[in-house]
């Protein structure tokens, strides 16, 4: 799906969240890993080990949320996630791919929690956006990246988590999301035309009714 494409998507729903004032709010950060499954590198001329692999980076997500209407159980919320992983490390005995690589995606979505009215609510979330991957100036084993710096990609977000609210305001929050992004541009062909970045995070959480 062109970036483009998905921006018509999910304008609405950013429109949706700035209106109304008189309904309920909530943020959060929570802090975790996110994990990128190993790819064939192709017409590598490797006889051994012509795959690549993805550390598992420390990563960080924060996000805010409105409710727009509860049906029964179910509560509809417009929400904006945005997920962070600064350095992920690259390796393969291929050379000519970055050092590491960072990324940002922001994926403005529609959350359904469970039992919103409880303090202990699982909840599903599909949405899409935008996407930023940073490239290290450097290659994996020695010499300059004559690659670009950066690139930008169209993103699909599914996720699911639970929130449980322990203290007035204040809850926590266990997440779990899959950035579905377009394949970085690493100098080399891979398997892949698209990227699953899948991160699972706890962290912390602040409801109020007005900004």
């Amino acid at each position: 799906m062109s970036a483009k494409r998905l921006l018509g998507i999910v304008v609405p729903l950013v429109l949706l969240v700035c209106n109304g004032w008189g309904q309920v709010n909530d943020v959060g950060i929570t802090a975790g890993r996110t994990f990128v499954s190993t790819q064939t590198v192709l017409n590598s001329g490797l006889s051994f080990n012509p795959t690549l692999h993805f550390g598992n980076e420390e990563s960080v997500a924060f996000n805010y949320s409105r409710l727009l209407t509860s049906k029964g159980i179910f509560g509809i919320r417009a929400e904006v996630p945005a997920a962070i992983y600064f350095r992920m490390d690259l390796n393969t005995a291929y050379h000519g791919i970055p050092k590491d690589i960072g990324a940002l995606f922001v994926t403005p979505a529609l959350r359904v929690n469970f039992f919103s009215g409880d303090n202990v609510t699982p909840w599903v979330s599909v949405g899409g956006g935008y996407g930023r991957f940073r490239y290290a100036p450097t290659l994996n084993f020695y010499g300059n990246n004559p690659g670009p710096g950066g690139g930008n990609t169209g993103v699909a977000e599914f996720g699911a988590g639970l929130d449980v609210w322990f203290w007035r305001n204040l809850g926590a929050r266990l997440e779990v999301r899959d950035f579905y992004s377009g394949a970085p541009d690493l100098n080399v062909t891979t398997s892949i035309s698209r990227q699953h970045n899948y991160y699972a995070g706890v962290g912390v959480m602040y409801r109020f009714e007005r900004f």
